[in-house]
């Protein structure tokens, strides 16, 4: 938003306000002075009915004759009503924890999902909050919920499993931006809960897993041909030395006799079967 055009708009709802302030006329000072001549006559009964107490986290709007009385918010503290001329709205400056529930949204991709979230919000202008919106609570639930369904329908799936935060952030500077002329300062915006159908559950996990078993297969192939280069050197190293190779041959017969099994090994000298081999070629 144009930051000159919402400048604008603030003065001109401030000097909305100021317009219905200004001059109640002659009939108006007429019944203000006959309601605070009551309260000197009936004096002191009637100062239990002109006198309010409003708490530290509220904020009172007084309308004398329809109109609103201060630009300025009463409270907290005591404040004078003068009876039949003025009304009063109190209003709740605490952070207010807006529910939204849960809403069907389709996503980019086609995708239909269930989600739910909260929106952490609070009145930071008691007037405009009052004189702006009919019911303010209500207008920002409904938004809220708006907001939600719209900024969602934007994202794909995989867009809104990951990124949760970048979506909560955009959903927040959105509601802020509208709610600013209710007099309304939107906190934090979470999204609780995605949910989306079974069977895509299951389409999901089913391509997980066959990820994990390429992924598995190519681990093992890159581990075979590892040991087979292994292998190969080691061969080579066993070449260049008969008396590596012998040596090699017992530790193999050590490492089978430690095994409790029924194995009956023979030992024979390398020597040997290389004469019988030596012979079998002669003959």
């Amino acid at each position: 938003m144009d930051p000159k055009r919402e400048t604008s708009k603030k003065s001109s709802t401030e000097h909305l306000i100021a317009d219905r302030r200004e001059g109640i006329g002659i009939c108006g000072w007429i019944l203000v002075s006959l309601s605070f001549l009551l309260v000197l006559i009936t004096f002191p009964i009637s100062i239990w009915t002109c006198i309010k107490v409003i708490k530290e986290y509220e904020r009172a709007i007084v309308f004398r004759l329809g109109r609103i009385l201060s630009k300025k918010p009463k409270g907290p503290g005591l404040i004078l009503i003068l009876p039949c001329t003025d009304i009063f709205i109190k209003v709740d400056l605490r952070t207010v924890t807006c529910k939204i529930p849960s809403q069907e949204i389709l996503t980019k991709d086609a995708v239909t999902t269930q989600v739910d979230g909260v929106v952490y919000y609070r009145i930071h202008s008691a007037v405009s909050a009052v004189a702006n919106v009919t019911d303010v609570h209500s207008a920002t639930f409904l938004l809220a919920q708006t907001t939600l369904r719209n900024v969602l329908g934007t994202k794909s799936l995989a867009q809104l499993l990951a990124g949760h935060e970048e979506i909560a952030h955009n959903i927040q500077t959105i509601l802020d931006s509208a709610t600013e002329q209710w007099g309304i300062k939107v906190a934090r915006v979470e999204i609780k809960d995605v949910r989306i159908p079974v069977v895509m559950q299951r389409a999901m996990a089913a391509e997980a897993e066959a990820a994990r078993e390429a992924r598995a297969k190519v681990v093992a192939a890159e581990g075979e041909m590892n040991a087979s280069k292994a292998l190969k050197q080691a061969s080579m190293v066993l070449t260049e030395s008969p008396a590596g190779l012998q040596l090699r041959y017992l530790q193999t017969l050590t490492t089978l006799a430690a095994e409790n099994n029924s194995t009956i090994v023979f030992p024979l000298p390398i020597n040997m079967l290389e004469a019988l081999g030596q012979k079998n070629r002669g003959g």
